[in-house]
């Protein structure tokens, strides 16, 4: 009796109806609203920071005292319009001062015989090379020609200087990766144990990019802790807002971090092209991006003597500190939806096995996406 009573009420139950067709497709679609909207912004932003870049209010010096000397600084002004920012500097002592202050982007001191234009390669070399080209032909107006030099060049191992932008490439893409696997992976762990974890991947990954920047490629010749320190900074800024803000946007914390430290960090951060050679947007985050504070503040280090380091450091502080505050809020709101789902345990076993089927196969997907991207 009881042998065949079992089969007869799994038939009346019937069999599990089929997924309709529109199920996968729309899973699919869904999916892909990540990748197109990255294209979409990616496009914006490295075309709209890098593709026109000009002069927009460029600090530059005329060396000189007298009526010549201001005379040939507001010819250069009124040509040039609000794309410079023309002074004039009495000493050719107190122009190289300038720029080792970053205050100025290049100093030109007219000569009859030997025109010479001053610029510090280390802080642009893009800004170098647009200084020369803006007196290449003033000096050709006065038949001589052009003496170029540089009074604070990179290391011989990074010409251009741009060897510090692909560092933060490399720092930033390590730290915004593991945003993935500690948000998702890590989703069952308590809030704190996730907060040690960006500690110590933080700490890995400022690890990996002083050995880069260091022994590896010969990127810094001197001053590396001081160049792991700020990568620490940077990276454990990042990580802990990425942890923070996964908790409440879930997947779609991939397409947040991409925005927030490569869409609109890379683009400002001043590696590349400086802000007066970008638009007024990319300029005025590059007062206050994270990503800036890292170049800008690693510049000052190696090659600047230290000028403005402090304004740097304290960027990347702040930029921790919110992180740190983001996580805090985030461990708040995870122990009240805690408490709140407290009830859902009394669900059958079966639902319950079906909801952590699902969450981990969204956690699968999510970390996939992520380290695809």
């Amino acid at each position: 009796m009881t042998a065949t009573s079992a089969p007869a009420h799994k038939a009346s139950a019937g069999p599990a109806p089929a997924p309709g067709p529109g199920g996968p497709l729309r899973h699919v679609l869904l999916h892909l609203v990540t990748p197109l909207l990255m294209c979409l912004g990616m496009g914006l932003a490295y075309l709209g920071a890098f593709v026109t870049p000009e002069p927009h209010d460029m600090p530059i010096a005329v060396v000189g005292s007298g009526e010549q000397t201001q005379a040939l600084a507001q010819t250069i002004k009124d040509k040039a319009g609000d794309a410079l920012d023309v002074r004039t500097v009495g000493s050719r002592a107190q122009a190289v001062d300038e720029l080792k202050s970053m205050d100025i982007s290049g100093a030109y001191l007219p000569d009859a015989k030997t025109p010479e234009v001053i610029v510090a390669t280390a802080g642009s070399d893009m800004s170098a090379m647009a200084v020369e080209k803006i007196f290449t032909p003033v000096a050709a107006g006065q038949g001589a020609p052009l003496k170029v030099t540089d009074v604070t060049p990179t290391v011989s191992d990074d010409p251009t200087g741009q060897g510090l932008f692909f560092l933060l490439v490399a720092v930033s893409i390590g730290s915004y990766a593991s945003v993935a696997v500690l948000g998702a992976a890590g989703a069952g762990m308590r809030m704190r144990a996730r907060a040690g974890l960006v500690v110590g991947v933080s700490f890995a990954v400022s690890l990996i990019g002083a050995a880069l920047a260091g022994p590896v490629f010969h990127l810094v010749h001197q001053g590396l802790w001081g160049v792991w320190a700020m990568a620490w900074l940077y990276a454990a800024g990042i990580l802990f807002i990425g942890v923070g803000l996964h908790t409440f946007l879930k997947r779609w914390t991939t397409l947040a971090m991409m925005v927030l430290f490569v869409m609109l960090n890379f683009t400002s951060s001043g590696g590349l092209f400086r802000p007066e050679l970008q638009n007024g947007f990319f300029g005025s985050l590059h007062a206050f991006w994270n990503g800036a504070g890292f170049v800008e503040g690693i510049r000052s280090h190696l090659y600047f003597g230290g000028h403005g380091l402090a304004s740097h450091v304290w960027t990347l502080g702040a930029w921790l500190l919110v992180g740190v505050v983001l996580t805090g809020v985030a461990a708040l709101w995870e122990r009240r939806e805690r408490s709140s789902g407290a009830v859902a345990t009394a669900a059958p076993a079966a639902t319950r096995e079906e909801q952590e089927q699902v969450q981990e196969e969204e956690m699968e997907e999510e970390m996939e996406e992520s380290v695809a991207v």
